[in-house]
């Protein structure tokens, strides 16, 4: 099966951390901008919860599941395809630059009889990147009120990708990458800085290249591994729709079963003689 352009998440070569306190930081609504704490102190605290997330995800795999969907004119499923992975995300920080790399061992595929192209798409676990002290430096945040969810505050923030800086996201299409200007907003939970939730989508169309419109959105939750104490924030759902000049397409990805990665290795020395 030939299949459509990728749009994947890609790590580029990380910024310095600058952490610049600008006025558009505290936009939002007066009384909710006066009581709240200060946006960097959120940012700080929700960039080294990220750094714990880069140290740790790579180490763990899941069962990850995805549907894949073509979509018609009136938005019904024209056509999906059912598949079952064993995933495992590999986070590197080396010197200045992290790369993000995806592991999948295919279990199960059904769906799709008429063997026709399905989106692929990959990465979008890590979306919270952009909150990453690497690529901070990349977006301008705004602070918007705050949201109550299952009885819970959380702060929302607006991030905005400047363009001409680097991006965490991408476009593979044709075997090149074009880095995306993405702007959306995240969910987090003030106390703790962890990402309950994000969306993201592009700032502006690419039509030049076909695609028209993305839009994306990642829920996390936390994760708890036998023998830790500690309980990580991993992402357990992702939806991506995406909009060419002539085609729609919806894949939703649903993360379960985590469990550390751990690698055996067993040398054998020859016997002396």
């Amino acid at each position: 099966m030939r299949p459509a352009p990728v749009i994947p998440l890609r790590s580029a070569r990380c910024l310095p951390v600058a952490l610049a306190a600008v006025a558009s930081l505290l936009a939002g609504s007066p009384s909710f901008a006066a009581e709240a704490e200060p946006i960097q102190s959120v940012l700080q605290r929700t960039g080294k919860r990220l750094e714990e997330f880069v140290e740790h995800i790579a180490w763990v795999r899941c069962m990850e599941s995805v549907t894949q969907s073509k979509l018609g004119k009136n938005g019904k499923v024209d056509f999906r395809e059912e598949s079952l992975f064993d995933s495992l995300v590999l986070l590197r920080l080396n010197g200045d630059e992290l790369t993000v790399d995806e592991s999948r061992q295919l279990e199960r595929q059904t769906g799709n009889p008429k063997n026709l192209p399905l989106l692929v798409t990959n990465g979008f676990s890590t979306l919270a990147l952009v909150f990453h002290p690497y690529y901070q430096a990349s977006f301008e945040f705004t602070q918007l009120e705050e949201e109550k969810v299952d009885g819970k505050r959380l702060v929302r923030v607006q991030f905005q990708h400047v363009p001409g800086t680097r991006s965490p996201a991408a476009l593979e299409l044709r075997g090149h990458e074009y880095p995306l200007d993405l702007t959306g907003i995240a969910w987090i939970d003030p106390v703790t800085g962890a990402i309950a939730r994000i969306t993201a989508r592009l700032q502006s169309g690419l039509e030049d290249l076909g695609l028209r419109s993305m839009h994306s959105e990642v829920r996390y939750a936390p994760i708890a591994f036998a023998g830790l104490a500690e309980s990580f924030w991993l992402p357990v759902a992702a939806t991506v729709d995406v909009e060419s000049l002539h085609q729609h397409w919806r894949n939703t990805h649903r993360f379960a079963d985590y469990r550390r990665y751990s690698v055996t290795m067993q040398i054998e020395f020859p016997k002396q003689p």
